[in-house]
């Protein structure tokens, strides 16, 4: 079902609706109307399929505004003839709008199919415009209409079953249009409702699609040398991972080997301090210290049922690579860890932790020497060795079917969180979710659950570095655009001429310069909020943290405690 959202008149709304998969976006160029959008001009992105509301206009305005604002349909709302819509059809597509009272003149409506590509039906009243009332909508049904056709009229969450109903009756049923009931004030649109009415028609998904992609963001751009290995493992890695033999010996190391379900602590300190209740998630309880065993759990024994020998991987702050040097220690896989020289350096005690789990420690010299370039190199690696090899990402990162995967194995965070919210609480999920977000495995393990139940806030906390006007920064959501890297369409920071630039955040592990494309579809819908914070914060919160509740947390938890 196609969705329209009309009475558009501001910037700000229409750069949040753009966001959503609308299909018509509605201008009201009718001067008596409190939506009238020249009272607010605004550029109109010639990719919208922006439809201009007119009522009883002369036909060289329409074909002047038509083609000054490129508007891809003109809607006639007043009493336009046969004639007139054929004279505005040479210049766009048309729909005809008929008012509804009591009844419905299909004869009438029948002289208009020739001249009009979809029609609407509006309620009736005495002045032309919106009334925010419906029509009897049986009448319709009643009706022998064979034109595609829209309906308006006071459409509101509680018309959802009823519009099914009518829609399962008409293939001629093309879509609604929203405008009052979804606005604070005549052309002020109340964006939360506006997503919550595609969330109720299954518009908007936050999980990734059947093409690998979370929206506008995701896929598999990649060398043609590497789409066996890709494809290997989207045609497998859903069939294994739900098969009851890989879930008993994935659940069963979880539980015994990594220590979970990890326990939800209540900071009282700190509870009382910001005067709400805070609960911590203690991945740090983890066997290794961190929520990266998880997914290297799940991962390595989706390698062994593929028949893989050997092991590679990158990391950054180094836990994913002790990660993935235990699991491979676990199940007898040789195991090669790429780090970029920088990260060797200034996260020594975890080079030496992998080294003595018998993983080989290689360094990636070129760029920055970090992350990104640790990532290149075991890219690489996959390249040159796709038989015998596989590629244990650590993040929501890199071509399909990577990032879904990861965040599959790492979303036993988010359901322990249900469960322990309820045992707690007695209730099934928080008000606020908040998580750091550089690749951002950790946070897509823990928004899993509730990424869908817009009752649940999400809030992405990035590292600003020295600050996000600096040159030193890796705040990815204010200062990154579309982009590929590592196999991917997502956010991320580079130049005007598409060349990467170098991220800056005292946290190895959110020192890279985009995000996973899950959180780039978060922010680019609006459906999570996207905070930055400097090192000098981080560190002072971090402190906090440790001195107020006894924890002292990863640099990366630092990013967010102050939240």
């Amino acid at each position: 079902m196609k969705i329209k959202v009309c009475g558009l008149n501001n910037k700000t709304d229409l750069l949040s609706l753009s966001q959503l998969n609308i299909d018509f976006f509605g201008f009201i160029f009718y001067e008596k109307s409190p939506r009238y959008f020249l009272d607010n001009p605004v550029d109109l992105n010639k990719d919208l399929n922006s439809v201009g509301v007119f009522v009883n206009e002369s036909i060289k305005k329409v074909t002047n505004i038509v083609e000054s604002l490129s508007l891809k349909y003109v809607q006639l709302h007043g009493d336009e003839d046969v004639n007139y819509c054929n004279q505005i059809q040479k210049k766009c597509k048309v729909i005809k709008a008929f008012r509804i009272d009591k009844e419905i003149n299909i004869d009438l409506i029948r002289k208009y199919y020739n001249c009009c590509d979809l029609i609407l039906f509006d309620t009736f009243t005495k002045k032309y415009g919106g009334s925010g009332k419906k029509f009897d909508w049986d009448i319709l049904m009643n009706s022998k209409i064979e034109k595609n056709f829209i309906l308006s009229g006071g459409i509101n969450f509680d018309d959802i079953e009823k519009i099914n109903y009518l829609k399962s009756k008409s293939s001629f049923f093309y879509g609604v249009d929203i405008n009052s009931k979804f606005e604070f004030a005549p052309g002020k649109k109340d964006i939360k409702k506006n997503r919550r009415i595609f969330k109720k028609h299954n518009m908007i998904n936050y999980n990734v699609d059947k093409k690998g992609f979370y929206g506008d963001f995701g896929g598999a751009f990649v060398p043609e040398m590497l789409y066996p290995n890709l494809n290997e493992l989207t045609l497998n890695y859903v069939r294994i991972s739900k098969s009851k033999s890989f879930k008993k010996k994935f659940n069963q190391l979880l539980k015994d080997y990594v220590g979970r379900p990890t326990p939800l602590y209540f900071a009282q300190s700190l509870s009382e301090k910001f005067k709400c209740k805070v609960y911590l998630k203690r991945e740090d309880l983890c066997h290794t210290g961190a929520h990266k065993i998880n997914n290297t759990i799940g991962q390595i024994l989706l390698a062994k049922e593929l028949g893989k020998k050997r092991i590679i991987a990158e990391t950054g702050a180094g836990q994913h690579g002790v990660a993935t040097a235990t699991v491979c220690a676990l199940l007898g896989f040789k195991c090669i860890i790429y780090m970029g020289e920088v990260d060797i350096k200034r996260q020594s005690p975890n080079v030496a932790r992998m080294k003595m789990l018998g993983a080989e420690v290689r360094p990636a010299k070129s760029g920055s020497r970090t992350l990104k370039d640790a990532t290149n190199e075991a890219i690489r690696d996959w390249i040159s060795n796709p038989v015998d090899t596989h590629y244990i990402i650590g993040s929501v990162v890199g071509p399909h079917p990577f990032p879904d995967m990861v965040a599959r194995f790492q979303s036993v965070i988010g359901y322990e969180t249900v469960n322990q919210l309820n045992e707690l609480e007695n209730k099934s999920k928080p008000d606020y979710v908040i998580a750091c977000v550089g690749g951002g495995s950790n946070a897509a393990g823990i928004f899993y659950p509730f990424l869908n139940d817009e009752d649940v806030k999400i809030i992405c906390v990035e590292a600003a570095g020295k600050g996000v006007n600096t040159g030193k920064s890796a705040a990815t959501s204010i200062l990154g655009k579309e982009g590929i890297i590592h196999g991917s369409k997502t956010l991320l920071m580079q130049t005007n001429d598409g060349q990467i630039t170098e991220p800056y955040s005292i946290s190895a592990g959110l020192d890279y310069p985009g995000i996973g494309p899950m959180h780039a579809n978060l922010y680019k819908s609006g459906r999570g909020e996207f905070i930055s914070v400097t090192d000098k914060k981080a560190m002072e919160w971090g402190l906090l943290l440790s001195q107020m509740e006894g924890i002292i947390p990863a640099i990366e938890t630092a990013q967010h405690s102050l939240f």
